[in-house]
């Protein structure tokens, strides 16, 4: 059994990275106010983004590294700028923000396709190399989580797990995360105190953007390496999670690694000789349908902001 866990770790934690920034930058968006549903659209611009990027430095500069970061930040950079549709729509023009978001998922898929076929001849940009995995010099002798933690990792994870802390801390111990916190559960009041509401919320939505972004970078550069305009249903599955972990950060680290494991089981089945026995359709569905049982079993206990979803008009109290 043992033997089984360390060659799944891996995977599941590379599974769960993107799953846990996109699920992040939800939080922050949904903290403020406005419900985003578009994370699948910004995943997807962010993946587009960052293969484009990579794929003509990769041509210039082959065999370099740092092509993949830059790829990267231009992720994080798009999906904010495409994030501000929805901020645009859902705050200045007081538009239904589920609309929105769906709009946003319609618009990258068919936008991104088409920028691909007519800047590459096809629809997929494929890259020449993706981001290695490296053991960590010294913590990976450590006994039980070395192996786990440790070996074959990717830097990204560090880089995302890093972010968690920060943004946590600003979330709880700072004056902007009570702002926008209070934007998320009484605008009203937040307005009456001297808060921006409409300020606070578009920075919401730029953060949901930005992380969504980078994670579709890190979708791509990690395990993908070609971008189809699809991300495997990450964006829905990031926001099955910030439901599953009731809109905190911890629960949302918990959430994430938990369908990171069930995306894992499904993919690396058929190499694991206890799980190849099992018919593979029922492994492909498993995340999925461990989702739904997920949403059923604590949507009573939601935890939702209490105003999430509703438009703010500064001028009725």
């Amino acid at each position: 059994m043992w033997a089984i866990i360390e060659q799944i770790f891996p995977y599941a934690i590379a599974y769960t990275i993107p799953l846990l920034i996109v699920a992040l930058g939800g939080l922050f968006c949904e903290r403020s106010g406005i419900v985003n549903i578009g994370l699948e659209g910004l995943m997807i611009m962010g993946s587009f983004a960052s293969g484009i990027t990579i794929y003509f430095l990769q041509a210039s500069f082959p065999g370099q590294t740092w092509t993949i970061f830059v790829g990267l930040l231009v992720a994080l950079i798009v999906g904010a700028l495409f994030s501000l549709l929805h901020a645009f729509a859902s705050i200045n023009l007081q538009a239904d923000q589920t609309i929105s978001g769906t709009a946003i998922n319609l618009i990258a898929v068919a936008l991104t396709v088409f920028l691909a076929r007519n800047i590459t001849g096809s629809g997929n940009i494929v890259l020449r190399t993706t981001l290695a995995k490296k053991n960590i010099t010294i913590l990976k002798d450590i006994p039980v989580i070395g192996a786990l933690f440790f070996t074959n990792t990717y830097s990204t994870t560090w880089i995302v797990l890093a972010i968690l802390i920060v943004f946590t801390f600003l979330l709880y111990k700072t004056s902007f995360g009570l702002r926008l916190r209070a934007c998320g559960e009484h605008p009203h009041a937040a307005d009456a105190a001297g808060v921006n509401v409409g300020r606070m919320r578009y920075i919401g939505v730029l953060l949901s953007g930005a992380f969504a972004g980078l994670g579709g970078g890190i979708f791509l550069v990690t395990f993908s390496g070609e971008f189809n305009g699809s991300v495997s249903g990450f964006g829905f599955l990031a926001l099955a999670a910030l439901i599953f972990g009731q809109w905190k950060p911890l629960g949302i680290l918990g959430s994430t690694l938990f369908f990171g494991f069930a995306s894992t089981i499904s993919n690396v089945s058929q190499v694991i000789p206890e799980l190849a026995t099992i018919p593979p359709v029922y492994l492909k569905i498993f995340p999925y349908i461990v989702t739904l049982i997920a949403l059923v079993i604590f949507s009573k206990s939601s935890q939702a902001p209490k105003a999430a979803g509703e438009t703010f008009d500064p001028g009725k109290r």
